[in-house]
């Protein structure tokens, strides 16, 4: 029985190593395998034994991009202004190799790299060109670093820098001058709404001129073409009448000549006619001879009818 147990316990202290010296690598992770302490392999994603006391595990590496943010950095500007830059750099490791033996501290060493090549660049650009030109300065920052860093098996992707901060004095400076600008601006904003204003009631007096102009022609139109309708409506009705006047003194001359009347009968229509003549305002009235004879013709047939 004592020699059954310590064979069970022999089995698994060999299994346990055994499974000790069982390795899976991640997608995301490199191992760096030393064979009697020289390099033999890089173990990528599967699983991988390792043979005990012969080899061993010099480093993992991770595949990932990966993010250092260093403290700020003292430099100085072409015109002697000293202000702090603080960068990022994000950087990820091509080969695994490389980064455990190319160099001893792979992060200090970019670092480092990178503080000297900031100075070196910003030495070259005045303050106001450093303020406003971020993005030449991230590229040029990014191109030397990753040109360095390649034969530690580093690939550098980008390089931002974070913060730049100008001495006490310059940064009130510049918020002043920043100050000043935004009133300027904001005073040429408010000039511009003004003038915008005026013209605009400008443009609305003028339409509304132009418009009172239109209303008033268009009423003087309707005006005109109201008197021009009435105007012809009487005429109208005028032509209508003396047309009527003149339709009734043709019926009645029609009447008359259909009546066929006696020489007696014109003749005293003449008198007739002659008589209201004489009720009018003339001095002198002259007697056609026609209408002496039916006067003395009518004067005998009144005394006869008298007798």
């Amino acid at each position: 029985m004592k020699g059954i147990m310590i064979i069970l316990v022999i089995a698994i202290i060999i299994a346990l190593f055994i499974f000790a010296n069982i390795k899976v690598v991640a997608q995301s992770k490199a191992y760096v395998i030393e064979r009697l302490g020289k390099y033999f392999a890089t173990w990528e994603t599967g699983i991988h034994v390792k043979i005990p006391f012969i080899e061993r595990v010099a480093k993992v590496v991770s595949l990932k991009e990966q993010i250092v943010d260093f403290a700020p950095q003292a430099v100085i500007t072409k015109d002697n202004v000293t202000m702090k830059i603080d960068t990022v750099v994000f950087f990820a490791i091509t080969d695994p190799k490389l980064y455990c033996y190319g160099v001893e501290a792979p992060l200090a060493a970019i670092e480092n790299l990178t503080a000297t090549t900031l100075r070196n660049i910003i030495g070259e650009l005045e303050l106001d060109a450093t303020l406003t030109s971020r993005d030449t300065i991230n590229t040029k920052i990014r191109a030397i670093l990753d040109e360095a860093t390649d034969p530690w098996g580093i690939k550098v992707n980008r390089v931002e820098l974070k913060n730049i901060l100008p001495p006490k004095e310059i940064q009130d400076s510049m918020e002043k001058q920043m100050k000043a600008e935004r009133e300027r601006r904001e005073a040429i904003l408010r000039s511009e709404g003004e003038k915008q204003s005026r013209i605009l009631e400008a443009q609305g007096f003028k339409e509304s001129k132009i418009l009172e102009a239109e209303a008033e022609k268009q009423s003087a139109i309707l005006r005109a073409d109201a008197v021009r309708e009435q105007k012809i409506r009487e005429a109208d009705g005028e032509a209508q009448a003396i047309l009527k006047i003149k339709q009734a003194e043709a019926d009645g001359i029609k009447m008359i000549n259909e009546a066929k009347p006696t020489d007696a009968v014109v003749k005293i229509k003449s008198l007739e006619a002659f008589e209201k003549a004489a009720n009018g305002n003339a001095t002198k009235i002259i007697i056609p001879s026609e209408i002496q004879g039916l006067a003395g013709l009518a004067e005998g047939i009144t005394q006869s009818v008298k007798k």
